[in-house]
């Protein structure tokens, strides 16, 4: 009943549900790629974010280069900012708001320097592509306590005066007339002495793991349903084939068979018969 499956027909369609499935089973594996990527980014959260702060002897080497899996941990800097090499971040959007965010070199009490990241500004209403004002820092020595955060790529995009693509370490500290680690930055916990106004603080991340785990279930789920689904349509060919076949041995074996005609019997005429159809050919 299954041979039509050796048809070059539902050959083809065996290969498209094959290729549908492997891409599903593709896409699956992306989405468990992307669910362990969230994962670990939750754990550095969930590990660092609000763990005791440690201080910047301990985390030095982390800003010279940083391992990804001291990302968000808090460090304590004790110095003063350098105000007149302050800069604003473009294109930082916040809960959906586009805006700015503020960074400024601050210079520790053994002589390094750091990029620290004070927070977020809205977009202004007085020029445009600048903040309307951009709050102080505190003057005179100061603690901070940062989180880490690496360096952003080079977006190579011109931007004005002041202003900066991205926090972009290296092209950062090009600008600036004494060195700075370039490694990672700090985003602002809090500050000491206090200060008011402030740019807006950063939320703490996410730590929701999102969809991917379902997704990828789903794109599991639509490769093995094709196979199933190509099964099923065998089975019902297959099903329809054989209703076919029954149909039609039973009108062969309703249809009544014909007698075939006796043959006739040879009748040769008689010698009378001969004589009287001579004398009826003559007028006789």
């Amino acid at each position: 009943m299954y041979r039509f499956l050796f048809s070059s027909k539902w050959l083809g369609y065996f290969v498209l549900a094959a290729i549908f499935a492997t891409g599903c089973v593709f896409l699956g594996r992306w989405q468990m790629d992307r669910r362990a990527e969230t994962l670990a980014e939750i754990n550095r959260v969930v590990n660092n974010y609000s763990a005791t702060p440690i201080q910047f002897a301990a985390a030095k080497q982390q800003f010279q280069s940083l391992n990804p899996e001291k990302e968000w941990t808090q460090v304590e800097l004790h110095g003063h900012y350098e105000v007149s090499d302050e800069r604003v971040v473009r294109n930082r959007p916040l809960n959906g708001q586009p805006g700015y965010e503020v960074v400024v070199p601050f210079r520790l009490t053994s002589g390094e320097a750091v990029i620290v990241d004070r927070g977020w500004l809205p977009i202004g209403n007085n020029t445009p592509g600048h903040p309307d004002s951009i709050p102080a820092p505190p003057s005179g020595e100061a603690t901070v306590v940062v989180r880490l955060q690496a360096s952003e790529p080079n977006l190579d995009r011109g931007v004005v005066e002041g202003q900066l693509a991205s926090i972009d370490l290296p092209s950062y500290a090009k600008e600036l007339s004494y060195p700075i680690m370039t490694g990672a930055y700090g985003q602002l916990a809090t500050e000491s002495p206090a200060v008011q106004p402030m740019p807006a603080p950063f939320a703490m991340p996410s730590t929701d793991e999102g969809t991917h785990l379902s997704y990828s279930l789903q794109w599991f789920a639509f490769g093995v349903l094709m196979f199933v689904a190509f099964g099923y349509a065998a089975k019902q060919q297959a099903r329809n084939a054989q209703i076919d076949a029954e149909d039609e041995d039973e009108e062969i074996s309703a249809t009544p068979r014909r007698k075939a005609p006796a043959p006739r019997k040879s009748k040769r005429p008689t010698a009378e018969e001969e004589e009287d159809a001579i004398l009826d050919a003559q007028g006789y």
